[in-house]
């Protein structure tokens, strides 16, 4: 029996067995109702609300304190003797590695698919709210993540949720923080082997073997589809190995390097249809405001951009504070304030450049998927590079895998994070952890199983369920984290580092 006859057989049995148990659990959590002519799912409505009520709550943070938030980053306030791991720059690399990937170059083009240019529009209206909510929860993460004798720290929601809680109410806030601790940790683990690992796999290499030969190619073959998912499986073992140091080490030269190559090629292509960029923007903000539009707009960016590419973004989710938490620093709110620039990258520069790219290109492919036949969004994408010049489509190819590869990375440390605090932080345990990780590489160039990737879908929006629930209840604790650091840097400015000590301390004394 063939190697391929074996995998699709695993492929055909996983189908059968979780088909219905993913089906059951999807139409639960992604439950819908009618909105304007279009069913949205309330678990989108869960976090955008969320975005807008934090937006509202700490007085628009990610417009107010964009500046602060880019003088932290570039170092302005670091601290020599601050306990972590990785500076700043570093830990907003590791985690946008996590969220910068196939959502960006994919999910986009189905975006624009279903709801037409103006998805555009409401792509950014959900970046924009999403930088409230992603300060939030990465505050927290600093300021109850755990720091072990080696140097190292485990940060996420497992962690605030339980300390946090445990702090504002008692003894009854502590059991409800320990349950939604192991649920959180629970949702993190499955959605990482599946979602961050076996899908960035599988997709990155059905990329590959469309890109160099096709189906008739060697990479098409069972042999190629081995030899990609162990080299990608040793390469992801040896940054794994040295933890979330050796991964912002890659990310930090990686993710700004991705990112460069994939906006330049966007603005190439929209350089090239310069003409047609005027009628485009009119387009995205007809098609956002106009009555079809709206309804497309939102199906367009909330419910495709959050529930098929929700990692594209993962405001509210509570797996960035896991790689956020690693930071060096004495204020929680400093990170907080660098973690909104997250969203801002992933969402409102990346996804709408791939966009605007699609629509001012305008690919035949996107006219037959906006009629409805079922074209793949890497494949559109690919097509409005291709409209430009014909090598084009080979620059996404590695744009995905670094994507995809930096993905596998985060996740894989996000996923071991949520495996200590279920089994224990011993070598053996984390030992475990790696070689799964990695067995689950070399499965995902082999294996398709898309009804464990769609309960990987319900797991991360589960997962969202329980964070925001713990942000809401400990929002007052943020706002303290805030206007403490806030005091600090006036004083830091003004004064001495002593100077600034003392008021920081005076500070967290009235608070």
């Amino acid at each position: 029996m063939s190697l391929d006859t074996i995998t699709q057989n695993i492929d055909d049995a996983v189908s059968d067995f979780f088909d219905p148990v993913a089906t059951v659990i999807g139409d639960i959590v992604f439950y819908t109702v009618p909105v304007a002519g279009a069913d949205l799912p309330l678990i989108v409505a869960w976090l955008a609300i969320a975005g807008a009520v934090f937006t509202c709550w700490f007085g628009f943070v990610q417009a107010r304190r964009i500046r602060l938030a880019l003088d932290v980053v570039r170092g302005k306030y670091d601290e020599k003797d601050a306990p972590g791991e990785v500076s700043h720059f570093q830990a907003l690399t590791a985690a946008v590695s996590g969220t910068v990937g196939l959502g960006n170059i994919a999910g986009v083009a189905v975006a624009v698919s279903i709801g037409g240019p103006g998805a555009t529009f409401w792509m950014i209206v959900c970046g924009l709210l999403g930088m409230a909510s992603k300060f939030v929860e990465v505050t927290l993460g600093v300021k109850y993540r755990d720091e072990h004798a080696d140097g190292t720290v485990s940060g996420g929601p497992m962690h605030y949720l339980p300390k946090g809680l445990a702090e504002r109410f008692g003894r009854g806030g502590a059991r409800l923080g320990k349950a939604l601790a192991v649920l959180a940790a629970v949702f993190i683990l499955f959605f990482g082997l599946f979602g961050g690992n076996l899908f960035q796999t599988n997709q990155s290499y059905a990329q590959i073997a469309s890109t160099f030969g096709g189906e008739d190619g060697f990479m098409a073959s069972s042999s190629g589809a081995v030899l990609f998912g162990l080299l990608v499986a040793v390469l992801v073992g040896l940054v794994l190995l040295g933890g979330i140091r050796s991964i912002a080490s890659v990310t930090s030269r990686l993710v700004p390097a991705m990112a460069i190559m994939y906006v330049v090629a966007c603005l190439t292509v929209i350089l090239v249809n310069i003409t047609s960029v005027p009628d485009a923007i009119g387009s995205i903000f007809q098609g956002a405001f106009a009555a079809e539009g709206v309804a497309g707009g939102i199906i367009g960016a909330l419910i495709v951009g959050f529930q098929r590419a929700a990692f594209s973004n993962e405001a509210g989710i509570g797996s960035a504070p896991i790689a956020h938490s690693a930071v060096k620093t004495k204020h929680p709110a400093s990170e907080g304030l660098v973690a909104l620039l997250e969203p801002f990258i992933d969402t409102v520069v990346v996804c709408t450049m791939t966009a605007l790219t699609i629509v001012v290109a305008n690919p035949a492919s996107w006219g037959e998927a906006r009629e409805g036949e079922s074209i793949g969004g890497v494949t559109i994408t690919s097509d409005a590079f291709a409209t430009v010049l014909p090598w084009f489509p080979h620059l996404l190819t590695v744009a995905v895998l670094l994507f995809a590869f930096s993905t596998i990375l985060t996740w894989g440390y996000y996923g071991l994070k949520a495996w200590t605090y279920l089994f224990g932080r011993s070598r053996t345990s984390e030992t475990v952890f790696k070689s799964v990780w990695s067995v689950f590489v070399v499965a995902g160039a082999l294996l398709s199983l898309d009804s464990l990737i769609s309960l990987a879908d319900s797991a991360l929006f589960l997962l969202a369920v329980v964070n925001i629930v713990g942000l809401y209840l400990l929002a007052p604790v943020v706002k303290r984290e805030l206007n403490s650091f806030l005091e600090y840097t006036r004083t830091r400015r003004t004064g001495s580092g002593a100077e600034a000590e003392n008021a920081e301390v005076k500070v967290t004394d009235a608070s």
